[in-house]
């Protein structure tokens, strides 16, 4: 009987490694921020307007509030977002 070793690494595993180095967490807990981090960044343009847009109501802002925040918002994106005017950010929320 043989024992396959898998020789399949994590796409990230420097990054897991230097932050098993430089912080408290275990291999497994900064594997798991690394996949959420990267989650968070590979949004796409609509799914970031959405959240934020649902965010913001839930905190009371109104709509003449969180668009423009999120217009501002869209450039510093890991992604560089295109320019939105706040026509195209209602439509993606409401169609």
């Amino acid at each position: 009987m043989s024992s396959t070793v898998s020789t399949a690494r994590h796409p990230y595993e420097e990054l897991i490694a230097h932050l098993t180095r430089t912080s408290p967490l275990g291999p497994g807990e900064a594997a798991r921020v690394v996949a959420e981090v990267l989650a968070y960044f590979s949004e796409t343009v609509e799914e970031f307007v959405r959240r934020r847009h649902a965010e913001l109501k839930a905190r009371g802002l109104t709509n003449d509030e969180i668009f423009p925040r999120i217009a501002a918002e869209l450039p510093g994106r890991r992604v560089a977002a295109p320019e939105l005017s706040l026509r195209q950010l209602r439509r993606i929320v409401y169609g």
